[in-house]
Order: structure tokens, then sequence, then C-alpha cells
């Protein structure tokens, strides 16, 4: 990975991130804030087996796709225990914690998925000048690496790309959740951002 380009996708992403949450702490009734950014570069193989060794544990997750000259694939995943504080921190109330999420906790979740990565996306249309159009967002739930892959799906299982990943906390009624934003980029997407960067 070109350490420049490496550097431009995680400014660029911090930046969208750090200005999406500022929005959503002004309007809802939780914190937001952008905890530690991490870019590495890999095969699709070496980013699920290093993503996958962290804790286990079932989580649900909202992602795109978006396809063209720089197609690409994003992700937020929750921990279904947080609906609780998650729905309070966004929506101002309480929903109750289900084994499986319930139609309304994955349309909870998709809408903040929506928001959270719709800046994500706007980030890297501004600065590649490049128009982006997203898949409507899935919802699914399942073990850590059942995630990874879904998120690969649409991408061609060769080739090496950059991984990033975003902690985010959400602190509402003393309580505090943490959500993770992670995005496929491929390395024609990564050089045309260190070209950028280059040229301000």
């Amino acid at each position: 990975m070109d350490l420049k380009a490496g550097k431009a996708l995680e400014r660029i992403v911090l930046a969208s991130l750090e200005k999406c949450v500022a929005k959503l702490s002004r309007v809802s009734a939780g914190k937001w804030n952008v905890g530690a950014v991490r870019v590495s570069c890999g095969s699709m193989e070496e980013a699920v087996k290093e993503h996958a060794a962290g804790p286990a544990g079932t989580g649900a997750a909202v992602y795109f796709e978006v396809r063209g000259e720089y197609p690409f694939t994003s992700m937020v995943v929750f921990r279904p225990d947080d609906i609780e504080t998650i729905s309070r921190g966004f929506l101002g109330f309480s929903f109750s914690k289900f084994p499986n999420l319930n139609q309304a906790q994955e349309m909870l979740l998709s809408e903040l998925g929506n928001i959270l990565l719709n800046a994500l996306i706007s980030s890297l249309s501004n600065a590649l000048k490049r128009s982006f159009l997203p898949s409507a967002p899935k919802c699914i739930q399942g073990e850590t690496p059942f995630l990874l892959e879904a998120l690969w799906t649409s991408m061609g299982r060769s080739g090496r790309y950059s991984l990033v990943t975003v902690m985010l906390d959400l602190k509402c009624d003393e309580r505090v959740t943490r959500s993770e934003v992670i995005a496929i980029i491929p390395e024609n997407m990564e050089a045309a951002l260190g070209a950028v960067l280059e040229k301000q």
C-alpha cells in the first residue's frame, strides 16, 4: 500500500465520519464520537482472517455495494445486545432486546447505517469528483466471518485491497456502545485518492 494513498484514504474517511457523527449528536439523544481509524492492505482472505481474529460473537450489519469504475463495499457492524442503547440514543426511546432482530430493529439499524455509509460514500465521491450510486442498504445478522464474507461478495477474490476500519462510540444514559465502520477499497481507487492528495 502506498503510504500517501493510505494517509489520504484515512483522512477522507475520518473527516466524513467526524462530520456525520457531529450532526447526529446535535439531533439525537446520544453523544457520538469517532474512535480509532486503521487502514491495512491485503488480499480478501488475509483481511477476513485478520479481522475475524478479534472477539467472537454475533453482530448485525448494514452494508452497501458500489459498482462502476471504482467498485467498493462498506459496512457498519452493530452488536445486537446494544439495540436498546442505540435506539434510545438515535430515536429517543428504547426497543426491547430479542434473540434475533425484528423488523422495526432492522429498519432502525438500516436507517442509521444508511446515514453513516452515505457520509462515507459522499466524501469519496467528492474527493474523486465521481458520482457513486450505492445499492439499497442490506441488513444481515451473524458471526463476524459471515458478515465479512458478505462484504466481499461483490468484490473480486483476487487482487489486493485496502481495509479501512473506524470505531464509533455512542454514549446515552451513561451507557456506551461501540459500532464499527468497515470499507473495502480497491487498489485503483486508493491510487486515485493518492493522486488527488498530491495535487493539493
